[in-house]
């Protein structure tokens, strides 16, 4: 009786790896073009021609340099709240943007930026700061400041688009 209990688990297991290799697509019954001419060819949308198991429903396809994952509206009140400051490289599709030094109107000590904007949603979350001055970091203040400024901006620009 323990002998035919074993027997029936190993061939479960047996069976359940036979299913789950057939829905690699990578066997002779894929549903595939076959070379061989004598075989019949199926049609084949393109949608069905990327798919190669049933993993693949779950997978994100999304072309990274085509698809923008910034808000709009974080992004361009941050390019105008650090306009006085020098853009040295901006990267939209990651929704990054580093700045050079420069002085802030009426203030005396230059400052440098480094804006990420992480998500397309218009919410404080989405946006990170990184404010330096030559000697380090900037206080929490200035950092919280320069945020708020920008996220305030971004509310306006989109109350202004809205007609609100």
């Amino acid at each position: 009786m323990m002998i035919s209990h074993r027997f029936a688990r190993a061939g479960a297991a047996l069976g359940l790896a036979t299913v789950v290799a057939a829905c690699s697509g990578d066997g002779p019954f894929s549903g595939g073009v076959s070379d061989n001419p004598n075989v019949p060819q199926e049609r084949v949308t393109p949608a069905e021609a990327n798919r190669s198991s049933i993993w693949d429903l779950f997978a994100n396809r999304d072309d990274p340099n085509t698809t923008v994952e910034v808000n709009r509206y974080i992004w361009n009140a941050a390019l105008e709240v650090l306009d006085f400051l020098p853009v040295e490289q901006v990267d939209p599709f990651t929704g990054v943007f580093v700045t050079g030094y420069g002085t802030p109107p009426g203030g005396g000590t230059p400052y440098r930026a480094t804006v990420h904007v992480t998500d397309p949603a218009l919410d404080a979350r989405a946006l990170n700061v990184a404010v330096m001055t030559r000697s380090g970091p900037a206080g929490a203040e200035t950092q919280r400041a320069v945020e708020d400024a920008i996220l305030t901006r971004a509310r306006q620009l989109r109350v202004r688009d809205l007609g609100l």
